[in-house]
Parts: structure tokens; C-alpha cells; sequence
């Protein structure tokens, strides 16, 4: 208990009280732990807020612990535990995210808000229990279902004639012999065929006749005794398979399958039609959005006023980097952008317009591929704009040579996206917001009502960090451990 008010009163902002309700659920950790076979830790914020103090944890003696030593008086920064800087900036749980511990274990992480008697968050309890043997079941049943489900329609597809339910399989169904000759047809079959002309699969007959010779023994050989084919006339689509179960070159033995797929087909049609204008829309918004940054240029280059300059340039990016996406999704039509590739686009563009002739900024864009929604990736555009362009106006106001890092991490259920610079360092965010500074303005509305994430500040001593977290799924579950801890 000595060490966890030590480091509270050090490192933290808590008052005497809250630091007592730490106190007060630190002495019963233990049994939580053991109760629940988890690791549990408590953290709370730094006292620039910008990272996670531990402060008090527990190992389990009724299961394996997932860590080898004590992690008490480590940070945690937003890039690392997205999960508990997330809580402890909203006060919301983050319940049933699953992750790798440092020991490469599969684990299930929830992490409860710790409220005071006035409902403030002053911390966090974290619950991380290993999960592995859950994981290794989850798979094994998902292989056990796969195997059912195949075994269940190799037994349909070959399934006796004489059995009631082949009249009732939505599939045409022919059965030949090794002569190649018709020994069984459902009513299906014959519905089928007859919607598209072709002849009536009556018993007897040969099934090369009936499908122009689209089934013979030499077919047969040549695909491997596999054949699927797309039949059609009109608007109606057939799709046919054919199995040959010959045992011997010149025997043909085997089942046809065919199914109507002219609903697919037409949706298949719709869609790509639907496409094509969402397509033609997304390219002629871009195209609107570059004629306003057009002539947004011109009106700039006719101003003598360096701080209306300065508001044109700033409000030409915003709208550069919106264009960017459109161009995208004119390109692609999906609805889920890869972002990576959008961030190296609007850094390049944002440098190359604010960087002064003698001033060398080099970007540098590391992490992994995150595909977003359009309407969540305008927003992430829109952010990547401004805090570059802050790098740009107050990091490197007085330098000539400069790295701006931007890094895109998914971790656990959140996207970390984190702009670092090696500039002079940021003032007080906080005061800077109160005097209306717009760029983080912006940031900060985006940030918390559209992504209805969190962001985060970090001087680190050779420029400035920000990360946002954006949460991918927000799960309303509750559990036993999702109560929060009150004083």
C-alpha cells in the first residue's frame, strides 16, 4: 500500500480521498485474482496525462500468472494499451478485447473505469486472463462443424433416387450410368432445363445428347472428372456441375447438379450498374472539391496579408485531403478504404505546400494496412491534415531540417494512429484549445463525435506525440467484473 500512494502522490494528480479508494480495492486484489485465475492491475493517469501509471497489481495462485515479474511503477503509453488510456480518458469499460501478452499468449483483457464517491474515473482495474485452451476448443469446434457440413452435402449429392427428398431439393438433379446414359432425373431438373430449351433428361436417353456433348467421356478425362459450366438464354443462368465417379477411362458414371442463379446474376448486373455511379459520383465530387482549391489558390496568390496566406493554404489542405479520398473511391468503389496508402498522399502534399524553400522535412509512414469505412477515413484525413500542418507551423517554426513519423496500428479492437515530430514541443494542449486554436479544435471534435474515440498528447522530450484511438467495436456487455468500483 506504501508504494501504491507513493506513486500516486509522485506521479498523479489524485487527491488524499481518491488515493484511499485505490487503496481500499488494492487490499482485496488479491482475492479478485484469485477468484477470477487473472492477473489484475489498477492504473491511473500521469500527471501531464499522458500515459497509464500501474500502480498495484495481483498474480493469480489459482492459475499460471501471463507476466514474470512486477510490473508496478511501469507506464503505458496510448500506442501500447490502447484499451486502458481509453478508459481513463471517457470512463467507459472495455470489456472482452482479446490480445497477445508479452509472453505470446492468447489472453482476454477487460478493463473497468474506478469511480469516486463524486463518479470521476481515477483509475482503472485491468483483468487479463489466459485464454489459450479457450482459442484452441473455438477451433477445434468451427473444424468439427466444416466437417459435418461437407459430409452432410456429399451425402445430398449422392443421395438415392427413390428418396422422397430428392423431389424436394431446389437443385435439378440427374443421375447417368456408365454408358452415359440418364438412369435418374428430379422434376427440378426438368423445370430447369426446359427454361433455358434444352431437351427433357427422360430415362434412357444419353447425357451427352442432352447437353451437347458438354458431357462426354472426354470432357471428362480433360477436367479431371470435374466439369462446371454456366448455361443461359435470356435472363435465365443455370449453373451446372458434373461428378463422374468412373472408375475406368471409358466409363462415365456420375451426378449433375443444376441450380438457377439468374437472381444472382441480376443482382450481380445491379450492382455493378450501382457501382459505376457511385464511381462517377466520388470522381466528379473530387473534381468539385479540386476546382475550389483551384480557385482558393488563386485568391491566395492575390493576398498581401501572410496570415490570410496562412488560413488559405491551411483550408486548401483540408480540402486536398478530402479530394483524396474521393479520387480513391472513385478508382476503387469500395466502401473501405486502405488508409496507409492515403497517408503517404496527404503527408506528401501537406509538407511539399507549407515547408519554406531552404526547410528539408522528411515524412516517414510506418505501420500496418487498416482498411476503414469512407465516412470514418474523411475524418481520419481531415486529422492526419491538421496535426501535420501543426507539426509544420509551431514544430518546426524555427528550423530548417525536421522528421514528422506517422504510424497506423491496429492493437487488440483499436486503431492507433500517432503523429510524432522532432520539433520544439508543444505548449499546454489544454490552453491552446481555450484560446480557440482551430487546427486542434478540429482535431478534437473529430476525434471525440465522429470516431467517438480519445486523444492523447505526449511531449517526449525531443517533440511532441499524438495519438488517437479509435475504438472498432464498442461492446455493451456486461459481466462480473464490469461493474464499476465505487468509493
Amino acid at each position: 500500500m506504501q508504494m501504491l500512494r507513493e506513486l500516486c502522490q509522485s506521479q498523479t494528480t489524485l487527491r488524499d480521498e481518491d488515493i484511499r479508494v485505490l487503496e481500499d480495492l488494492a487490499d482485496k486484489l488479491q482475492i479478485f485474482s484469485d477468484l477470477y485465475q487473472a492477473d489484475m492491475f489498477i492504473d491511473c493517469l500521469t500527471a501531464d496525462r499522458s500515459s497509464a501509471l500501474v500502480v498495484a497489481e495481483a498474480s493469480p495462485r489459482t492459475a499460471k500468472s501471463l507476466y514474470k515479474g512486477s510490473v508496478v511503477g511501469q507506464l503505458a503509453t496510448a500506442i501500447n494499451e490502447p484499451a486502458v488510456m481509453y478508459c481513463l480518458t471517457t470512463g467507459k469499460p472495455v470489456i472482452g478485447s482479446r490480445g497477445v501478452s508479452q509472453e505470446q499468449v492468447v489472453m482476454r483483457q477487460s478493463v473497468t473505469p474506478i469511480c469516486n464517491a463524486q463518479g470521476e474515473t481515477i483509475g482503472t482495474l485491468i483483468t487479463e486472463q489466459d485464454i489459450s485452451k479457450q482459442v484452441e476448443q473455438e477451433r477445434s469446434v468451427e473444424l468439427l462443424r466444416e466437417t459435418t457440413e461437407h459430409l452432410s452435402e456429399t451425402l445430398m449429392q449422392f443421395a438415392e433416387p427413390e428418396m422422397p427428398i430428392s423431389s424436394l431439393l431446389h437443385e435439378g438433379m440427374i443421375l447417368f450410368d456408365y454408358q452415359g446414359n440418364i438412369s435418374y432425373a428430379n422434376r427440378r431438373a426438368h423445370e430447369l432445363l426446359a427454361s433455358i430449351g434444352y431437351p427433357q433428361p427422360e430415362k434412357g436417353e444419353s447425357v451427352e445428347r442432352i447437353f451437347s456433348w458438354l458431357l462426354s467421356p472426354e470432357s471428362f478425362v480433360r477436367s479431371g472428372g470435374f466439369i462446371q459450366k454456366e448455361l443461359s438464354r435470356g435472363k435465365t443462368f443455370l449453373l451446372l456441375k458434373a461428378v463422374s465417379v468412373a472408375r475406368k477411362p471409358d466409363d462415365r458414371g456420375g451426378i449433375v447438379l443444376l441450380r438457377d442463379i439468374s437472381d444472382i446474376r441480376e443482382k450481380e448486373k445491379q450492382l455493378m450498374i450501382k457501382s459505376a455511379v457511385i464511381k462517377e459520383i466520388h470522381h466528379r465530387v473530387k473534381n468539385n472539391l479540386q476546382t475550389i482549391s483551384s480557385l482558393l489558390r488563386l485568391q491566395m496568390r492575390r493576398s498581401q496579408s501572410q496570415e490570410i496566406e496562412k488560413v488559405y493554404r491551411e483550408s486548401i489542405n483540408r480540402i486536398n485531403s478530402i479530394a483524396i479520398i474521393h479520387e480513391y473511391l472513385a478508382q476503387d468503389g469500395l466502401e473501405l478504404i486502405d488508409f496507409k496508402d492515403i497517408l503517404t498522399k496527404i503527408s506528401k502534399i501537406i509538407v511539399s505546400s507549407m515547408r519554406r524553400s531552404e526547410q528539408s522535412i522528411q515524412v516517414t509512414i510506418t505501420g500496418e494496412s487498416v482498411c476503414l469505412p469512407s465516412s470514418k477515413a474523411t475524418s481520419f484525413a481531415l486529422i492526419v491534415t491538421e496535426l501535420i500542418q501543426n507539426c509544420m507551423i509551431h514544430g518546426f517554426r524555427d528550423r530548417q531540417e525536421g522528421t514528422i513519423t506517422v504510424s497506423l496500428v491496429p492493437k487488440d479492437d483499436f486503431v492507433s494512429l500517432s503523429v510524432t515530430d522532432n520539433g520544439v514541443g508543444m505548449d499546454d494542449t489544454e490552453q491552446l484549445l481555450k484560446k480557440g486554436h482551430l487546427g486542434l479544435k478540429i482535431v478534437d471534435t473529430l476525434v471525440k463525435e465522429d470516431l467517438e474515440g480519445t486523444i492523447h498528447f505526449r511531449n517526449t522530450g525531443n517533440g511532441t506525440e499524438v495519438t488517437i484511438l479509435y475504438p472498432l467495436h464498442k461492446g455493451d456487455e456486461q459481466d462480473d467484473t464490469a461493474e464499476n468500483y465505487g468509493g
